[in-house]
């Protein structure tokens, strides 16, 4: 049995347009080419069928009677075509989104603003995947991550979510101790807790010019979110993000003694296959953080 052709897509799609406008420019407009490309796919058509689909009388364009029977078909089919992405958008809505996302970011930001979320879409249930290795995040049971680094990954819609700053931390109570924090020297007579390793201490300290201050000691904490727990505690200075800090400082639990900043090269970024961005639950989710935020910039 001879396998059947069907007419180009882009044909019927011309076609479709052409026969609801009775206009091949108005169909060019609609579909974002020429109206010579209309012309062009409609003579095609024409040549596939063998058959004259519209003739011009009186410097009108006409269906002709095959044309007309053939157009009705084409509309109802390209009608059901719109429906069926329609439902399909809109189950692509709903229900359940997981997140992967480093451990501290999800304790620090994404929960507490959870319930946000949560009202403005309660179709869609957040799953939260905690995880510590960031670059393997968006595996294929994970719909979109939170990356933590340059924001240079093939293939990928990265978002940037922040500009991170890095200062010191600690408790109101060591502010005015018997050591109190007046000038950056006196970083010398405190405990320096460290994230993951003692380099961004390191750098902060060659960032400011600081000299004399033993950056080599103090405990070192495998999450953001411990190291700050800690300062807060008041167990010694948190070279402190502070984005992730933000919870403790309007808390009262932490304070910034010092104006100096530095800026991380790192940053947290919204990351999910380019493919998706738009689509659905992922992109109701994306647009939530993404305003989250601008409003939240400070």
């Amino acid at each position: 049995m001879p396998t059947k052709r069907l007419p180009p897509l882009n044909s019927l799609k011309a076609f479709e347009a052409a026969g609801r406008y009775l206009s091949f420019t108005k169909a060019a407009e609609e579909l974002f080419v020429t109206q010579a490309a209309v012309s062009h796919q409609i003579k095609g058509l024409e040549d596939f069928l063998g058959i004259k689909l519209f003739v011009r009388k009186n410097r009108a364009l006409l269906l002709t009677e095959e044309g007309q029977s053939y157009f009705l078909d084409i509309r109802d089919i390209f009608a059901n075509i719109y429906e069926a992405t329609d439902r399909l958008a809109a189950m692509g809505s709903k229900g359940t989104i997981t997140v992967a996302l480093p451990a501290s970011f999800a304790s620090q930001w994404l929960v507490p603003r959870l319930h946000q979320f949560t009202e403005a879409c309660p179709d869609i249930d957040v799953r939260i995947k905690a995880v510590d290795d960031d670059e393997s995040l968006l595996s294929s049971d994970v719909d979109v991550a939170i990356y933590y680094g340059l924001g240079n990954w093939p293939g990928l819609k990265a978002d940037k979510l922040h500009t991170e700053y890095l200062t010191p931390m600690c408790s109101p109570l060591l502010l005015n101790g018997d050591k109190p924090l007046r000038n950056l020297q006196d970083l010398a007579n405190h405990n320096l807790l460290h994230d993951e390793s003692r380099e961004p201490w390191k750098s902060w300290m060659k960032e400011f010019g600081v000299k004399g201050v033993t950056v080599n000691k103090g405990p070192i904490f495998s999450h953001s979110a411990l190291v700050l727990q800690a300062a807060a505690l008041g167990q010694g200075i948190a070279l402190g993000h502070t984005v992730l800090a933000r919870p403790e400082i309007s808390a009262g639990r932490l304070i910034c003694p010092f104006k100096e900043r530095m800026v991380s090269k790192n940053s947290y970024y919204f990351v999910c296959e380019e493919s998706q961005a738009e689509l659905g639950k992922i992109a109701a989710f994306r647009e939530w953080m993404l305003t989250q935020v601008i409003e939240e910039q400070f």
